[in-house]
């Protein structure tokens, strides 16, 4: 311990560094590395440190404060390591007592263990030799007890080859040829190796036994009353005695073939009763048709004939598989039928399930048919077809709801047929999506598998289905009809006045779909039919609630200017005659307001009462025209009466043109033509301006006299006051019909209009008429 103190204390600080290193690193690599590590980042520790020069180093750059620091440091490091040091001297010394303690009690366990086996040693020799004494005593009377044993077992042979022939006729009676074929197959090797010296006559009896059952079992393979597992069971046994049965493999087949037939002309007859046009509905026929015993029993004996005939004919795979994919085919071949009506979602799962029980069932015995994936390519198709179908039935619903009419009364209620709309659009929305979601969420394996396709085809189902219900509409608004026929848009029948408020109760379903039924099947498909993918994002989502509403955003106001334009054309019929009908350079003077007035009035009352129905009034909102505008008095029928009496006919002409211009300058600040809106009033409004604008073409295109200026202005004048209480503008109600009579002045050879108390005396009476 002395020498060791006056070993200085850095070498005795890296020494014990370099010991606990070497010891707890198993690599001396890291050890060395480490080391090297270190002393590069502390040179103290470096074999070349030099002391002294250390010392001087340290003295030089550092004050008082840093060498007492440094020195703390150091004295802290050299404790650190004598604990280190003491605690390594600790640990192994414990070690070192636990080793010197196993040895011990091993070497005392050791001692006294080679006499216990040598004592073991002499027992098992002697246990050997006892055997071996053992065996040799009764070597004699075993080999007399095995001989006597196989004499035993020959007698038996020849006492059953000997009582062969009665039991192969018991079997015969008795129809248990499996038996007789195990009994005569089990005594061939006697009759070969003895058959013609000792069992001769057993022989031959048994023989002729065979030849018996033989005939039997071919008789029972080709009977139509047995079954098909009996037939390959027979087929198995003639197998087993040698009979050339390749011969039979394809009457097999055939057997086979027929009972598949049978099996699928059951299912076609089933089918077709229940398509029958002329039967009722029959709720829940289906499925107990397809849940009979007969079914499953009928499948269950194909799988088994399968399986028989398997075993017998090795190489027939194809030919079974063949068959199988047969069956698959024809079930689905059933589908397409049910497919042909209605159907409910719970209807097509039970189809389903008695399909992918019958798979399952022969998948089990012909794995190499693969019919799980063959029916689940079938299933896509036939599962589309029902969704496909269901949309089809949907948009079938819609349009009868909105073509039924009430027979009994002309004016059917519009609301009634746009409730109905609206309750077969949303509602039947909603039925189908239910219906969708029982396929979803049934555990069927083949519906499971088709999840994703289900999601896809819904999603899909419903953007084709509101494209094609567009087209639908426009069908049923007879729009492409008119466009194809210019007399039709000319000229509006009376049967199409129903046509007419079809047109008004689609624009309202058209909003209604992009208001209400759109946002709620959204939501419906969000919440249950949101995932699939199999339709390739490269094409873009499969519902797109944008694109719906915008389309059917511009159907309403589409169907709501068809209707206008409808309404307008139907006026126009009625303007049209009272126009070419006179002649008007010879009219009469008036003496009472045109009866065409009076039509109409009732044409405009018709369209009123229809819009009343279907549109919401609006704001009651009444654009009057001020003074500054000009009145029909003020700017026209004033300067008529009062200027145009003391003038020549040249004088006249000139003043009302001037006149027409100058009026026409006051009235460019009403605005006639405004956007139509889905009110009541907007749509009257809209007709009565554009029903306005025809008359006044009509007139520019005739030639009045005297009179038949004046007619004009009693009837424009009559019309003034139902035209404006029924239009929301009244403004340009007067504007327009003020342009009526300036070009009825126009066209006039002598533009003398009535005198006031005359023109309202010959009001004043059609308005007592028309109240009486």
């Amino acid at each position: 311990m002395a020498a060791e103190d006056d070993v200085p204390l850095d070498d005795k600080a890296k020494r014990m560094r370099d010991l606990l290193s070497s010891f707890y690193s198993a690599d001396p690599s890291v050890s060395s590395d480490a080391s090297s590590k270190s002393s590069s980042l502390d040179a103290i520790n470096t074999t070349s440190f030099d002391a002294d020069q250390y010392m001087n180093l340290l003295v030089q750059k550092s004050n008082l404060e840093g060498l007492l620091k440094r020195h703390v440091e150091m004295a802290a490091e050299i404790k650190n390591l004598d604990t280190d040091l003491q605690m390594l001297v600790y640990e192994n010394y414990n070690k070192f007592i636990s080793a010197t303690d196993t040895i011990k009690r091993m070497k005392s366990n050791i001692v006294g263990m080679e006499t216990n086996m040598d004592q073991l040693l002499e027992k098992i020799m002697s246990v050997q030799s006892r055997s071996d004494g053992v065996n040799t005593s009764l070597f004699e009377k075993r080999e007399h007890v095995e001989k006597l044993h196989r004499t035993r077992n020959l007698l038996r042979k020849v006492q059953f080859i000997y009582d062969l022939p009665a039991r192969l006729d018991k079997c015969i009676k008795s129809k248990a040829y499996a038996d007789a074929v195990k009994f005569y197959t089990g005594a061939m090797p006697i009759f070969k190796a003895y058959g013609d010296s000792s069992f001769q006559d057993c022989k031959r009896a048994s023989e002729e036994a065979m030849a018996t059952v033989i005939k039997n079992l071919q008789g029972k393979l080709f009977s139509d009353s047995e079954s098909i597992q009996a037939r390959a069971e027979a087929v198995m046994l003639l197998k087993q005695l040698d009979f050339p049965v390749e011969s039979l493999k394809a009457k097999l087949l055939e057997k086979l073939e027929l009972s598949l037939m049978d099996l699928n002309l059951k299912a076609e007859e089933t089918d077709k009763s229940s398509v029958d046009p002329n039967e009722n509905s029959k709720e829940g026929s289906l499925s107990e048709l397809l849940s009979l015993a007969s079914h499953e029993a009928s499948v269950r004996e194909f799988v088994e004939a399968v399986r028989a005939y398997r075993v017998i004919f090795p190489d027939s795979e194809k030919q079974l598989i063949s068959l199988s994919q047969d069956l698959v085919i024809k079930h689905f071949e059933t589908i397409e039928l049910y497919l042909q009506k209605r159907i409910s979602s719970t209807d097509l799962i039970t189809i389903l399930k008695t399909i992918w029980t019958d798979v399952t069932l022969m998948d089990e015995v012909l794995k190499e048919a693969a019919l799980p994936e063959f029916s689940l390519e079938a299933a896509q198709v036939a599962v589309k077809k029902y969704v496909a179908g269901k949309f089809y039935y949907l948009r079938q619903d819609i349009s009868d709801d909105l073509l039924r009419r009430n027979e009994n009364n002309e004016s059917y209620s519009l609301q009634i047929a746009l409730e109905a709309g609206k309750k077969s659009v949303l509602q039947g929305s909603m039925d189908v999506l239910m219906d969708f979601r029982q396929l979803l969420e049934d555990n069927l394996g083949l519906l499971v598998k088709l999840r994703d396709f289900i999601v896809d085809w819904v999603q899909e189902g419903f953007q084709d289905f509101f494209r094609t219900l567009d087209d639908h509409f426009d069908l049923l608004s007879g729009k492409k009809n008119l466009v194809n026929k210019e007399q039709s848009m000319m000229e509006v029948t009376q049967s199409d006045k129903g046509l007419m408020g079809l047109v008004l109760v689609l624009s309202q379903i058209s909003v209604f779909i992009e208001q209400s039924a759109i946002p709620r099947i959204t939501e419906e498909i969000a919440a249950s039919f949101s995932g699939g993918g199999v339709r390739g994002y490269e094409y873009g989502p499969a519902f797109v609630p944008g694109e719906i509403c915008r389309r059917f955003r511009s159907a309403g106001e589409k169907f709501l200017h068809l209707y206008i334009k409808m309404s307008t054309q139907r006026i126009s019929v009625i303007l049209r005659k009272r126009f070419t009908t006179p002649n008007w350079v010879k009219h009469k003077e008036p003496r009472e307001v045109h009866m065409f007035v009076d039509l109409l009035l009732q044409e405009l009352e018709a369209v009123g009462s229809e819009v009343k129905q279907i549109l919401p009034q609006g704001l009651q909102r009444k654009h009057r025209r001020s003074e500054s505008n000009g009145s029909t008095t003020s700017s026209r029928s004033n300067p008529l009466r009062d200027d145009k009496m003391g003038r020549s006919t040249t004088n006249r002409a000139r003043s009302q043109l001037l006149e027409t211009h100058l009026a026409k300058l006051f009235k460019q600040k009403v605005e006639i033509f405004t956007k139509v809106e889905y009110t009541q009033e907007s749509v009257i409004t809209t007709i009565i301006k554009l029903s306005l604008k025809s008359l006044q073409e009509f007139v520019r295109l005739q030639t009045f006299n005297r009179s038949g200026f004046q007619q004009i202005q009693l009837d424009i004048q009559f019309l003034r006051a139902p035209l404006k209480e029924s239009a929301e503008d009244e403004a340009a109600i007067d504007f327009l019909l003020d342009e009526v009579i300036v070009a009825a002045a126009e066209r006039c050879l002598d533009p003398i209009p009535l005198e006031p108390p005359i023109l309202d005396k010959l009001i004043q009476a059609k308005l007592v008429k028309t109240k009486d």
